[in-house]
């Protein structure tokens, strides 16, 4: 059996016998760099490390020159403006640490970093893998920080935050210094409530219960003050608005019997509720920060998107030198080298190298996807395994990464009509309350005064209709949340609400129902004064211009030589230009003569046919399920496509569809969705082409391929970002589940409301009873929206 070595416990190579001299015993080491680890942490005076970690170490990588130098580039100041604070000439880092296993490597990381003199404080996370560090930066660069910890095995790069994770941390301490606030002064005004309590069976004189009344007034003040201020605060913030919102009648409640009872205090007459002040408002700010918790669960996919981007670039100058810059800091048209397991830092077009980029964070697909020279590279994709030069065409908001942000804060901040008409019932639902709070109070005060102020508050509050305002944005947040992550983007609200009602799907067939990889298959030149070379040559340098499809099957033809000149996009016809003074034209046969044909596309000299081109582009492979799957829902497929050729008709008999038009031009595609909505059909649109915008309109729901015309991109409703057919399955999956989740979350949230209601009135409820209730009954339709997160 090998021996195993004593730093990360795996298995020693054959012939490699380096050791360490640890607590007077030699121990055998695996490699030069636990060897090198090892015995820094025994000249650090660090060997307790040994004896008290619980976990294994890392295997330990030295650094090579080129890490080292990137780690240089930490210090670089502009860089640093993202990831450093400083103040009062003490500078502060959240790094990333990678390898934390267990507290002694806490421990561990401490020693090694206040051994520095400039640190002055090293808080390390054991459970985040984070540390929070406080040094001179004057003193000691950061370089120095990150390879200190190298040097004892652990890779360190600053951790990135965006402002909206900053925010949403700012409110979750928020909430936890009110909660213990009003937790704490529960408590101890409790006491005081049950002395008197007690104190009334056993004769306590009235100086001491008016002591205690005064000293509970007092504990309470901060509660209703401070714990309680943001229900007062956005109960005025409605009212100024004119608008009645969930936090009116809690507000009422808790200042209500805040005021009754200083008001028996001062005037010495009657009761006081302060622990039901302080009990009420503890448990309220708990249901709200659980309720917080769960909506911030929902939208954490958006949230991390922003951390994908790296902090710096390695971009290269006209002599081939490198320089590493802030990724923040990269202009268009600049040359960037990117080397295997690299983050790309910007969008650009790929024009060197070969590699396999991981798209997963925008597609879903974990398949790695090859990468050739012209094509694009997104930022935040990793580049796997080969180095790559590409030249940066997007950046900043433009880059695909920030357009997925923004499209998905678009799409769930776009209110759906089905949230504005519950937020309109839930106003006149506060308003109702408001009035039978007052009646209630008005009858059991003719009845029994004494329990009629808390009666009053109990309806107040059991009937508050949180649940109802949460039951439909928290179900459309987590069903966009999902849908994101599989790659499927949703730019418009009425997407979700729109698919269950579909009846029919159309289809556009090249590049949507086919791969859209077309390759000759043959070509059948008219005109005597042309060869076949030539009128490939005259077709690739037109089709350079175009998007279609199938100019990719001229590519190899183009000489790129020739000057274009006037070049003219024909939507639905083809594409025109000028090649030494004669006219060209090349798109569907047919174009500017009756004569019919079979060919894809035909080329034209001054509008004289020369020549007729026919290509093979076969199925996609997901087509067939897809339409059989959407055919077993009662849902009918067409398809509308511009190809004269027989091609649609063979991919429609192929497929089974319900019917199929071909030789469509965007028009025609129009008035066909357009009669299929007068005869009650809601049609789906699914295309990617420049001739599919149009008909895009004229849909009730659009679905573009983000392999497509950016112009279809852009009308589309719904964008799939792997060009996947499988994802529409998905996409009508999520949408019908996110129609049931509502359902059941209204059906839960007006079944609470309306049976705690009666009950409240009757004094059959408490107040503490009432504010589980309430909370209990929100946190129900937050969790049952967070099933979507699964799908």
């Amino acid at each position: 059996m090998s021996k195993l070595c004593f730093h990360c416990l795996e298995p020693i190579p054959k012939g490699f016998n380096e050791s360490v001299i640890i607590d007077d015993v030699s121990q055998p080491m695996c490699c030069i760099g636990c060897q090198a680890v090892a015995q820094n942490i025994v000249t650090q005076g660090m060997t307790d490390y040994y004896k008290y970690r619980t976990v294994t170490a890392g295997k330990v990588e030295q650094l090579v020159p080129e890490q080292l130098q990137f780690i240089k580039s930490y210090d670089n100041e502009d860089i640093q403006d993202e990831f450093i604070a400083t103040n009062q000439g003490i500078s502060e880092v959240l790094l990333s640490v990678e390898g934390i296993t267990c507290a002694a490597c806490a421990w561990l990381i401490e020693k090694q970093l206040l051994s520095l003199n400039s640190v002055k404080r090293v808080d390390v996370n054991t459970s985040t893998n984070r540390a929070m560090i406080q040094w001179d930066k004057h003193t000691t660069p950061l370089s120095e920080i990150i390879t200190a910890l190298a040097q004892i095995g652990y890779k360190a790069y600053p951790f990135q935050s965006d402002i909206e994770a900053q925010q949403k941390q700012h409110v979750a301490k928020a909430y936890i210094r009110r909660l213990g606030v009003a937790g704490l002064m529960t408590m101890q005004v409790m006491m005081f409530a049950f002395a008197m309590y007690f104190g009334m069976f056993s004769g306590m004189e009235s100086n001491f219960e008016q002591y205690f009344r005064w000293i509970s007034l007092a504990l309470a003040t901060p509660v209703v003050l401070y714990s309680a201020l943001p229900f007062l605060t956005n109960a005025i913030n409605g009212l100024k608005s004119k608008q009645l919102n969930m936090d009116l009648p809690v507000s009422l409640a808790i200042f209500g019997a805040y005021s009754a009872s200083c008001y028996a205090t001062f005037m010495q007459v009657g009761e006081v509720y302060f622990e039901s002040v302080c009990m009420f408002t503890f448990l309220l700010l708990l249901g709200k920060y659980l309720e917080f918790r769960a909506r911030l669960k929902a939208s954490e996919f958006t949230a991390n998107l922003q951390k994908l981007l790296p902090l710096t670039a390695r971009t290269l100058n006209e002599q081939g030198v490198e320089q590493i810059i802030a990724a923040k800091k990269l202009k268009l048209n600049d040359i960037v080298l990117i080397k295997a397991g690299e983050t790309i830092p910007a969008d650009g077009e790929l024009i060197a190298g070969n590699t396999t980029v991981d798209e997963s964070m925008m597609t879903g697909e974990h398949q790695p996807v090859n990468k050739h020279i012209g094509q694009n590279v997104y930022a935040g994709c990793v580049n796997h395994d080969g180095v790559i030069t590409i030249q940066i065409n997007k950046i900043g908001q433009n880059t695909l990464l920030n357009q997925i942000i923004r499209l998905q804060h678009n799409a769930l901040t776009k209110r759906p009509k089905l949230v504005e008409i519950t937020d309109k019932v839930a106003q006149w639902f506060v308003a109702a309350l408001l009035i039978f709070a007052s009646l209630t109070a008005i009858g059991w005060y003719q009845l029994d005064p004494e329990h009629a102020f808390w009666i009053t508050i109990s309806v107040l509050v059991a009937t508050c209709p949180c649940a109802l305002s949460l039951a439909i944005p928290t179900a459309l947040t987590c069903a966009v949340a999902t849908l994101t992550q599989k790659g499927i983007l949703i730019k418009q609200a009425h997407v979700l609400e729109t698919l269950p009602k579909l009846t029919l799907f159309a289809f556009d067939k090249t590049g949507t129902l086919t791969q859209g990889k077309f390759s000759l298959d043959a070509v059948d030149v008219i005109h005597s004064d042309y060869s076949k070379e030539q009128v490939l040559t005259i077709a690739a340098q037109l089709e350079r211009y175009s998007e279609h499809p199938i100019a990719t099957a001229f590519l190899k033809y183009d000489d790129s030589l020739t000057q274009v000149n006037d070049v003219k996009v024909h939507p639905g016809q083809g594409i025109s230009a000028f090649i030494a003074g004669t006219h060209y034209a090349i798109g569907k046969s047919g174009w500017f003569d009756s004569e019919k044909s079979n060919a894809q596309a035909s080329l034209y000299a001054n509008k004289q046919l020369i020549a007729r081109f026919y290509f093979k582009d076969n199925i996609k492979p997901d087509a067939a399920n897809l339409i059989a799957s959407l055919q077993k829902q009662n849902l009918s497929c067409h398809m509308l496509t511009g190809d004269a050729s027989d091609a649609g008709a063979r991919v429609a008999k192929q497929l089974q569809l319900n019917s199929q038009r071909s030789a469509c031009s965007p028009q025609d595609k129009q008035r066909a969705v357009e009669q299929w909505a007068s005869q009650q059909h809601i049609v789906a649109m699914i295309g990617d082409g420049v001739n599919d915008s149009p008909v895009f309109a004229s849909a009730h729901l659009s679905i573009a391929m983000e392999t497509g015309a950016d112009i279809s991109k852009n009308a589309a409703d719904v964008l799939l970002l792997n060009s996947d057919l499988a994802s529409i399955d998905h996409l009508l999956k999520v949408a019908k589940q996110t129609q049931r989740i509502i359902k059941q979350n209204l059906a839960l949230s007006l079944l609470y409301n309306g049976s705690i209601l009666p009950l409240a009135a009757l004094g059959l409820v408490a107040p503490w009873m009432a504010v589980i209730g309430m909370s209990a009954s929100s946190i129900i339709v937050i969790c049952n929206s967070l099933r979507l997160l699964k799908l």
